[in-house]
């Protein structure tokens, strides 16, 4: 492994001498131990998006949520928290019963792709409105396989995100629809479904 100090290559272990080692270990010492890197602020955590997004080449509308809730991640799969209106939504707009399973929840949703705007960040907990240091998602790794018409934006966080991050590359506009989460208290699932049904 190499690394850079004020321009010079130096490699991870330098095993010709003893004073060839301290020396390289004092080298990286002073790489690791950065004075310019910020420390997280309190209560932050960096997550990685970990699940890969649920699609084919017959799905046809794309939905994106922002980053994956605390349970989300727990669970390894989208809306994983038991008060997300998700679920409950697309099964009364596909007229399906409600999924149980992973497996069952990507069957039903393979002509709808599904996937959020973040693939890493900083994060408190499942608060969108505290994402920091975003990495966009690839999204166009969807739209090169699959002819998708539609792209929904799941809440205001995600069609912001999408709008700063993904629509200059993607080029393609998202329409926003209101959030599924507990936390918009203020839509019933019937006025959620009255919103969403129209795309």
């Amino acid at each position: 492994k190499k690394h850079t100090v004020k321009g010079r290559r130096y490699s991870s272990c330098n095993t010709q001498t003893t004073a060839g080692f301290l020396s390289e270990s004092s080298r990286r010492k002073k790489v690791f131990m950065n004075p310019n890197m910020t420390p997280l602020p309190p209560g932050y955590t960096h997550v990685q998006h970990t699940f890969e997004p649920v699609f084919d080449e017959h799905s046809r509308i794309l939905i994106l949520g922002s980053f994956p809730s605390v349970k989300s991640r727990e669970n390894q799969f989208y809306y994983g928290h038991p008060q997300n209106r998700f679920w409950k939504l697309m099964a009364q707009l596909l007229e399906v019963p409600v999924p149980q399973s992973i497996d069952e929840k990507k069957t039903m949703l393979l002509t709808h792709g599904l996937w959020d705007v973040i693939t890493s960040c900083d994060i408190k907990g499942s608060s969108d409105s505290s994402i920091k240091n975003a990495v966009p998602a690839d999204i166009s790794r969807i739209l090169k396989a699959a002819n998708i018409q539609t792209i929904i934006a799941n809440g205001g966080t995600a069609f912001r995100l999408y709008r700063r991050y993904c629509e200059p590359v993607t080029g393609r506009p998202a329409a926003l629809c209101p959030s599924t989460s507990p936390a918009n208290a203020a839509f019933s699932l019937e006025r959620l479904s009255e919103c969403w049904s129209k795309f």
